[in-house]
């Protein structure tokens, strides 16, 4: 009965670096990388599925709920951090990492804010984990399951935190308090074409 975090599958956006609009759909790899998940966590004990409202993360949670024939729970605290006027602009253009920007961008969440709603995020997390009387798989994003890491997990001295988070990764915690990490950023599913690229944005 654990939790399982999922990143969604790559969009055509993520490998070209550009900071994401709040509807950027999956690109034909991430639907791919979406199916892949999917056949592995249908061999498992999943009994719950949530996930962002985001278009690119919906569609990998779709892709698992067919997968494991249950029904996808929207949970809008799980959207990415919001870049505001920055979404659409070349990551690499803007002479400074937005992913890490403290402050907020025009129209955007600050780093603070950010952080909060992640923690709201992580105790809905906690309820439906409970309610599922099984696995909970979560797709959500790059940032927020690194702010779910960084404040959330508990990291065994066998492990470290991966700097970057690739797309439709797995990341497994305990089910109960301190939710230690049991598994990290793992791409096992992602085979020849569909293998995660390394140069694409982790979070935006």
């Amino acid at each position: 009965m654990s939790i399982l975090l999922v990143r969604h599958g790559e969009t055509l956006l993520n490998a070209a670096r550009t900071v994401q609009p709040a509807d950027t759909p999956l690109g034909p790899r991430g639907l791919a990388q979406a199916r892949s998940i999917a056949n592995r966590l249908s061999a498992g004990n999943v009994r719950g599925i949530v996930s962002s409202d985001l278009p690119r993360a919906l569609q990998t949670a779709d892709a698992i709920a067919e997968a494991c024939g249950l029904p996808v729970a929207l949970e809008p605290l799980l959207q990415e951090r919001n870049f505001g006027d920055l979404r659409g602009h070349a990551y690499d253009a803007l002479g400074f990492d937005p992913l890490t920007f403290v402050g907020a961008p025009p129209g955007g969440e600050s780093a603070s804010e950010f952080r909060q709603r992640v923690a709201r995020a992580f105790e809905r997390i906690r309820l439906l984990r409970v309610a599922a009387a099984g696995d909970l798989v979560v797709v959500t994003h790059g940032l927020v399951i690194g702010a779910l890491l960084d404040a959330h997990a508990h990291w065994p001295q066998t492990m470290t935190r991966p700097e970057r988070l690739a797309n439709t990764s797995l990341t497994i915690l305990e089910p109960d308090k301190p939710h230690t990490v049991a598994l990290a950023n793992c791409t096992a599913h992602l085979v020849g074409p569909i293998e995660d690229d390394p140069l694409s944005l982790s979070g935006g």
